[in-house]
C-alpha cells in the first residue's frame, strides 16, 4: 500500500509503498475512504508525543469500509462502512469496564500508538469494542470530518461541560475543533463568542452560528472582551487551541461558577502553563479535560447529524489527495485556512 511515513521527526515525510497491513485476531483492517489532517499529527510529526515511535504512518481522524477480519470479531465483516474514535479502548481496564475508554489504561490510539489512516490501508485492534457503523449514505469524507475535533468538542460540551439552552459559550481558536464547538453550541440552544487572531476565521465562525467574534490581536485585554461580550463572562469556555495563551484566556473569562475544557492539546514546552488560579478558587470555577470520545456514546452524535441539527461536512475546508498530504502536514503550524483539510484520493 501507498502511506506517508515519517522516520525522523521534524525531518519531511515521504510518500512511499509499504507492507499491508494484517488483522488483528480481535481486529480489523480498513480501507481508508478519507482521512482528516489535524494539528495532532503535526504534534505527533514533531516529535511531541511520546506514544509515537518510528518509523510511523500518522492519521487519526478516518472513516472506510472493512476490507479484512479477524477470527474473534464478531460484530463487524468486510463491507461495512464505519469510522473509528481517536482514542480507542482495551475492554478490559476499570475505565473501559465504567464505560469511559477515552481514558482507558493501555488505550489503541491509530495514528500515534500504532500506524495510522495516512495510507490506502490501516489496521484497527479490538474492532467490536472501538467501531462505529456509519448512517446509511453519510459520505466517509463526512464521517471523517466528524474525527476527533466534530466528536471531541461533542464530548468537551454536551458530556463534559453539560453545556445548557441560553448559556454562553467562549470557543478560543477557530480551527477544526473550534468550529466544531460553535456549531454544536449554537445546536444545543448556547450564545457563542468566538476569539481568534485570524478575521477569516472569525467570519467562519460568525457564518456558523457565532453571536459575536473577538480578534485576540486586535484587543488589549481578550478575558476583559469576552465578559463585555456574554455580560459578565462566559458560562463555559474551550480551549481549542491548545496554547498557554489560549489555556490562561479561557479561564480568565469565566464568570462565577464557570466551567473551562481543554480540549487543544498542551505539549513539550507548554504541558504546563500558568493558571489564574486566584480567580478559580474565589470565582469557585470548574477546569475540565476532555479527551476523545467513546464509540458507544456516538449514536447521541450521529442521531443529532440525522436530524439536521448539525452538519459536519460544513466544517471541510479543502480536499486533498495522499501526495498532497506532506507538504498540508507540515504547514500544520502556521494554521492555513478554514476548517478541516480531508484527505480522500488515495
Amino acid at each position: 500500500m501507498r502511506a506517508i511515513v515519517i522516520r525522523a521527526f521534524g525531518e519531511r515525510p515521504t510518500l512511499e509503498t509499504v507492507p499491508d497491513p494484517v488483522p488483528a485476531p480481535d481486529g480489523v483492517v480498513l480501507r481508508v475512504g478519507a482521512t482528516g489532517l489535524c494539528r495532532s499529527d503535526w504534534h505527533g510529526w514533531m516529535g511531541h508525543d511520546s506514544d509515537v515511535h518510528l518509523p510511523h504512518v500518522p492519521g487519526h481522524e478516518l472513516a472506510g469500509e472493512v476490507v479484512a477480519v479477524g477470527p474473534l470479531v464478531r460484530r463487524y465483516r468486510a463491507g461495512d462502512r464505519v469510522t473509528v474514535p481517536v482514542v480507542c479502548g482495551c475492554g478490559s481496564c476499570p475505565e473501559c469496564q465504567a464505560g469511559q475508554p477515552q481514558v482507558c489504561e493501555d488505550q489503541f490510539q491509530p495514528g500515534f500508538t500504532a500506524w495510522g489512516s495516512f495510507a490506502e490501508l490501516v489496521a484497527i485492534a479490538r474492532a467490536d469494542l472501538n467501531l462505529v457503523r456509519l448512517p446509511e449514505g453519510m459520505p466517509h469524507a463526512t464521517a471523517a470530518s466528524l474525527g476527533c475535533r466534530f466528536a471531541t468538542a461533542f464530548r468537551a460540551l454536551v458530556q463534559q461541560a453539560r453545556l445548557t439552552p441560553g448559556e454562553w459559550l467562549a470557543v478560543h481558536g477557530c480551527g477544526g475543533v473550534g468550529l466544531s464547538a460553535v456549531m454544536i453550541g449554537r445546536a444545543m440552544g448556547a450564545s457563542v463568542v468566538a476569539v481568534d487572531v485570524d478575521d477569516a476565521k472569525l467570519r467562519r465562525a460568525t457564518e456558523l452560528g457565532a453571536a459575536a467574534a473577538v480578534n485576540a490581536r486586535a484587543v488589549p485585554d481578550v478575558a476583559a472582551a469576552v465578559r463585555d461580550a456574554t455580560g459578565g463572562g462566559a458560562h463555559v469556555s474551550i480551549d481549542a487551541l491548545g496554547h498557554p495563551t489560549t489555556a490562561f484566556a479561557s479561564v480568565e473569562g469565566l464568570r462565577r461558577r464557570g466551567r473551562h475544557v481543554q480540549v487543544g492539546l498542551l505539549l513539550a514546552d507548554q504541558a504546563h502553563p500558568p493558571m489564574p488560579m486566584d480567580r478559580l478558587i474565589a470565582r469557585e470555577l470548574v477546569i475540565l479535560g476532555s479527551h476523545g470520545v467513546a464509540a458507544h456514546t456516538y449514536p447521541a452524535l450521529l442521531r443529532m447529524v440525522a436530524a439536521g441539527q448539525l452538519d459536519p461536512a460544513q466544517l471541510i475546508g479543502r480536499r486533498i489527495a495522499l501526495a498532497e498530504a506532506v507538504d498540508a502536514l507540515v504547514a500544520m503550524d502556521r494554521f492555513p485556512g478554514t476548517g478541516i483539510t480531508v484527505i480522500d484520493s488515495f
